[in-house]
């Protein structure tokens, strides 16, 4: 990889800057706190998440299919607040937003997320403050690993692959980048990623 090349960082947001937005381990709880059938949950949420994910429904009605299709004796604004409540802040946000300060890349999100739960990250946790775009699954109608999503991506950034690094905390999604031809990196700890950062930026800056 020539480090001089390198004008835009890829980022995935699940696993990197937050927890991930609805994943098996919140899923669970919440099977747990509302008493549901987890396993019911799971096999309705394996057929439509992707098409939330996609853009094409909504949180409601992705809801209105997992959950809500049975009557339930809580309101449906407590389950949606739940889910809301499953984003947490990992350390490595506000690393980057210092990093980011003087790093010299423009920095774009390339995100599988469902457009409430993404809105609402991207809010709360002022996401803006790092990345300057966003290729989030909802908007563009393509997710990972389908390998247009990271070709929009360059598109947008009007970059050629050998000029982008992309970070991920899923290996699926890494090796479907390096197809591609971009330098890919499993993010496996704040401080392994760090490390791969501040090479480029001293490299990019020289």
């Amino acid at each position: 990889m020539e480090t001089n090349d390198i004008k835009i960082l890829f980022f995935d947001i699940g696993g990197i800057l937050l927890t991930n937005g609805w994943g098996h381990e919140s899923r669970k709880l919440a099977a747990e706190k509302f008493g549901l059938d987890y396993e019911e949950m799971k096999e309705l949420h394996t057929f439509i998440f992707n098409v939330y994910e996609s853009g094409s429904i909504t949180l409601d009605e992705y809801l209105d299919t997992v959950v809500f299709n049975h009557p339930r004796d809580f309101p449906r604004e407590d389950f949606k607040e739940f889910m809301f409540q499953q984003s947490v802040e990992l350390p490595t946000l506000q690393w980057l937003k210092e990093w980011k300060k003087d790093c010299g890349f423009r920095i774009i999100s390339i995100n599988n997320e469902g457009k409430e739960l993404n809105d609402y990250r991207v809010k709360k946790f002022k996401l803006h403050e790092f990345f300057d775009a966003f290729v989030s699954s909802c908007e563009v109608s393509l997710r990972k690993p389908d390998p247009r999503i990271w070709q929009l991506a360059m598109g947008i950034a009007q970059v050629s692959p050998n000029q982008c690094v992309y970070f991920d905390d899923r290996i699926m999604f890494v090796k479907a980048s390096e197809k591609l031809g971009i330098s890919s990196f499993h993010h496996t700890s704040l401080e392994y990623t760090q490390k791969i950062l501040e090479n480029l930026k001293e490299n990019h800056n020289k």
